[in-house]
């Protein structure tokens, strides 16, 4: 047991100071365009770094094995607790990036509305873009503020855009940024009408999103509690040792990993029957 809990110690600090040992090459490693660079973008982590959020899953992977291990003295639930414990960051990074897009499209239709508004009333199409910063929805300011201050710094009007695109990280994002390109490039005195159109749309969309999510939440929520139930049960009976002994054997771990693996299997099949389609970005 003593060398189990030291070695997960030690793997717990190499693994924290992995970041900052030779940092350069490790970015080389790891490009800006990587997945994992991409999904923590879509949870608004533009600051994170995807190799910081690596060895934050895994302290947190060697935390879980080390404390449970400790409680139940068994090490194969130790291990399963820790598989579970390094998968909770990407858990939250989902979740935080699903709550973040469902914001957004409640957002987009009034924040396209005060653009076809700024339009109708003379002002440019970078002026309208701009004062979203102060005059949009709250949800949408710190993307538009920074895409003002990109133009302002480099005048560049597509680039700013693409890194506005950057910043949203979503499909309904990429479709308006592109749009306001299109509309640019293109000119023309129709403008308003596809900015009203395209709120039209979106409300339309989002009317139909929420009814569809609102009748297939309880499939969702009944997968999560039918595949957590059983591990919080295992759990509490960490705490005594003489019953959770049992699981020490060779059969017994068999039979914790052979659970891990059906909850994982019958988790992930109850999911994608229950939960809609997401928008894939196809303008990213």
């Amino acid at each position: 047991m003593g060398a189990l809990l030291g070695l997960s110690f030690g793997a717990g600090l190499v693994l924290i100071g992995w970041w900052y040992i030779e940092p350069s090459a490790r970015r080389s490693r790891l490009p800006q365009s990587s997945w994992l660079r991409a999904r923590l973008d879509e949870a608004g982590f533009y600051g994170l770094r995807p190799a910081t959020f690596l060895a934050a899953s895994g302290t947190a992977a060697v935390a879980a094995t080390a404390v449970v291990t400790l409680i139940s003295g068994v090490w194969v639930i130790g291990i399963v607790f820790g598989l579970l414990g390094g998968l909770l960051p990407m858990t939250y990074v989902r979740s935080r990036a699903r709550a973040r897009a469902r914001e957004h499209a409640e957002l987009w239709p009034d924040a396209v509305d005060n653009l076809a508004s700024a339009v109708r009333a003379g002002m440019s199409l970078t002026e309208a873009l701009q004062q979203l910063s102060e005059r949009g929805p709250e949800g949408l300011r710190e993307p538009f503020a920074a895409f003002s201050r990109d133009f302002q710094s480099t005048g560049q009007f597509d680039a700013a855009l693409d890194r506005l695109k950057a910043r949203l990280a979503e499909p309904i994002g990429d479709r308006v940024v592109e749009a306001i390109r299109i509309a640019r490039d293109v000119g023309g005195g129709d403008l308003g009408r596809m900015l009203r159109t395209q709120a039209s749309y979106l409300r339309q969309d989002l009317r139909t999103r929420g009814e569809l999510e609102s009748r297939q939440a309880w499939t969702v929520n009944g997968a999560r509690l039918a595949t957590a139930a059983p591990w919080a049960v295992l759990l509490f009976m960490s705490w005594q040792r003489d019953v959770v002994s049992r699981f020490a054997s060779g059969t017994g771990a068999i039979i914790v990993v052979a659970g891990a693996l059906i909850c994982v299997i019958a988790y992930r099949l109850m999911i994608r029957l229950g939960r809609l389609p997401a928008e894939r970005r196809i303008l990213a």
